[in-house]
């Protein structure tokens, strides 16, 4: 078969994940760019448009200050660059708490304007009526249990979840609502190993664990964090690269090579042309 005539690339759906609920797991990274989600793309099943952009790539100190516009640009990008990835894009604080009308007007918004797949919400059991709404509209959402990085202020830090009774209790009270409520996948983040293994037996759906077990039906990590860039990484990311090393010696031959003028030579100038 010529490249003229093979078939597009079809891209995952939501069905499609949660179908894998308790089969191959599912493989999920964030991106924020069109680069990034075209190299990871053949190798993953989801692309997360986290609101930890606010934090790897915008510098901020919690995703609080994330905003709509900010999630859509950065999901167009995304969706620019991926072909057979399910992209799902974070909802920023503030962009569905305050009503379901609310949370499906903006959710409509971004799935429009950046052509994703789906969203996601950090929900907690008083939202379930609200992701109902948005389920029964035809929003594909995913709902995101234990620590909720936009509940930060709150909680007074990212604290791990489900470490005891009252904290577990309420760890599989948030699931088993979202599960009721109609979410196709659930982000499980930050809790125990044995809650999130429970979580993961007791909802229909499939998890996707982060910082939790590997029991879930699938992972996701932050892409900077795994390709370290970061001196520091949570407790929970393995570092599969160290592009910070190759990024700084790239860098630092770069300015050696300005500084001697050794750069640009003759292969990196243009000619006159010849008459």
């Amino acid at each position: 078969m010529s490249a003229q005539t093979q078939a597009p690339i079809k891209r995952l759906t939501p069905p499609d994940i949660r179908a894998r609920k308790g089969g191959e797991p599912i493989v999920s990274l964030t991106a924020y760019d069109a680069p990034m989600a075209a190299v990871m793309d053949p190798h993953t099943d989801l692309i997360l448009v986290g609101n930890s952009v606010g934090m790897v790539v915008h510098g901020l100190p919690n995703t609080i200050s994330v905003t709509l516009e900010m999630m859509i640009l950065h999901g167009q990008a995304v969706m620019r660059g991926s072909k057979q990835a399910l992209v799902v894009v974070d909802m920023p604080f503030g962009s569905y708490e305050q009503s379901k009308e609310q949370a499906f007007a903006n959710c409509v918004r971004v799935l429009q304007e950046t052509g994703a797949g789906a969203v996601k919400l950090e929900t907690s059991v008083q939202m379930a009526d609200t992701v109902r709404y948005l389920v029964e509209r035809a929003v594909p959402v995913v709902a995101h249990v234990g620590l909720r990085p936009q509940a930060a202020l709150a909680d007074g830090g990212f604290k791990a979840k489900g470490r005891d009774d009252d904290s577990r209790a309420k760890v599989l009270a948030e699931a088993r609502a979202m599960d009721e409520a109609g979410a196709f996948a659930m982000v499980v983040e930050g809790v125990a190993e044995d809650v999130a293994r429970e979580v993961t037996q007791m909802v229909a759906v499939p998890t996707i664990g982060i910082g939790a077990s590997s029991a879930c039906d699938g992972q996701v990590l932050v892409m900077q964090d795994m390709l370290g860039l970061f001196d520091w990484t949570p407790k929970f990311v393995k570092k599969y690269g160290n592009l910070r090393e190759l990024a700084e010696a790239a860098f630092k031959d770069y300015a050696s090579e300005v500084r001697s003028r050794a750069f640009p030579g003759p292969d990196h100038v243009y000619g006159a042309k010849k008459r």
